[in-house]
């Protein structure tokens, strides 16, 4: 994926006409626009290796695991809160998943629960709460549109696009609730192996929480408070690390291998997201994005409806072979504002039209966290195809909706 960003960064920049060293002054100028971000990713990777490191998260799931029986609907819920906190509320992003889904696994199979509406329930709390909550990594997701629009011409402010996206979200949910309770509402029969990670085997007796645990979360609460506040997400995590440095949840002696396991939790991404806003940089260097929409927009025949249809997608495309659709973002901008704006879009259409056609293909990406995440708890026994059961249907109900709001909601809008 990094790669292929130089790669192509490279490849269109002589194209357009630039020397090879001019096409590197550019992509590493352009690389700038997501230093934020990029920062962002490193100290929320940090943030969430130190509530894994403490324990919190896996105490946590022990918990809500013994509460359960068998009312399945019950647990597919507490999968959907559990995934929406970790985008939001304490960012610790997938790594929950390999903790709390492997010792359910056998009660999910003595309930017969197809798994697919588990994977289903995951990327919804995945994906949706940073297209439509403005916390957490939602705050990165928008800032990153409101940023790449601004500097295309567009102004609009990171705490206005929630008021736009959020209608997103509603469809997402609606395509929950039919994955829920319509397409895997009938029993699937599992094997129970004797390897499986049994419940069983949980320690009632080591269920306390402690000085650490309490802290961690006081920690969470204060990132949610200073990002609220502020604006700014680095500053949001910095304050909750710390607090979890000062009051000696994590010792200080392990804050270089913390920052480091954290940037190998999130540093790639990160990288991506500066090589993204760096090719945008070589794109419209080069001049050629007016070219092109000047080429393109007499096909759309005037119609926006039309042009919302070919962005989405493109934006599908874009985004299935990336992998994510925050790095998706500056490459989307540079080419869909012009278009929106010769065709007089509004900036709310403006705005759904690019996080719908950057967030489209996240799910049911084979690369993306929001199938790989799910699929790392839901496959621990080896019952789960991250093909079949995670990518399909992820895709079929997540984008089948992001892309019908889309359009209706522009074709309402304008």
């Amino acid at each position: 994926m990094l790669l292929s960003l130089l790669v192509s960064a490279i490849a269109g920049g002589i194209a357009g006409h630039l020397s090879v060293s001019d096409v590197m002054n550019s992509l590493v100028g352009g690389m700038g626009g997501n230093s934020e971000t990029a920062l962002s990713y490193i100290l929320l990777g940090a943030f969430a290796v130190a509530v894994n490191k403490n324990g919190l998260a896996d105490l946590i799931s022990k918990k809500i695991a013994l509460m359960i029986t068998s009312k399945k609907f019950v647990l597919i819920w507490i999968f959907v809160a559990m995934a929406v906190m970790s985008q939001n509320l304490i960012p610790v992003h997938i790594a929950f998943i390999p903790i709390l889904v492997p010792p359910l696994l056998t009660l999910m199979n003595k309930m017969k629960l197809d798994r697919r509406s588990v994977a289903c329930a995951l990327a919804f709390g995945l994906k949706a709460p940073y297209i439509a909550l403005p916390a957490g990594f939602g705050l990165i997701f928008q800032g990153l549109i409101a940023d790449n629009m601004t500097s295309c011409g567009v102004e609009v402010k990171t705490q206005d696009i929630w008021t736009y996206t959020w209608i997103l979200g509603v469809g997402m949910f609606v395509a929950l609730l039919i994955a829920i309770y319509f397409s895997y509402l009938k029993s699937r029969t599992y094997q129970v192996l004797a390897n499986a990670p049994l419940l069983e085997n949980i320690n009632k007796e080591d269920l306390r929480f402690n000085k650490s645990h309490y802290v961690t979360m006081l920690s969470a609460v204060v990132t949610l408070i200073v990002q609220l506040a502020s604006g700014s997400l680095p500053l949001g995590a910095l304050c909750g690390l710390t607090i979890l440095f000062s009051f000696r949840a994590i010792l200080f002696k392990n804050m270089d291998s913390l920052i480091s396991d954290g940037i190998y939790l999130m540093g790639y991404i990160a990288f991506v997201m500066l090589v993204a806003a760096g090719f945008a940089s070589v794109m419209k260097a080069t001049g050629g994005v007016d070219a092109l929409v000047n080429s393109i927009v007499p096909y759309m025949k005037g119609s926006k409806i039309t042009a919302t249809i070919l962005m989405m997608v493109v934006g599908l495309f874009i985004t299935m072979g990336i992998g994510t659709s925050f790095g998706t973002i500056p490459i989307l901008t540079m080419l869909y504002i012009p278009i929106c704006v010769s065709m007089s879009f509004s900036v709310p259409s403006m705005v759904i039209v690019i996080a719908a056609a950057a967030a489209l293909g996240d799910a049911g990406s084979p690369a993306s966290d929001t199938t790989l995440g799910p699929t790392s708890g839901l496959n621990a026994d080896g019952q789960h195809d991250h093909i079949k059961d995670t990518c399909i249907p992820t895709f079929i109900h997540y984008n089948t909706a992001l892309f019908i709001v889309a359009v209706l909601t522009v074709a309402i809008l304008g």
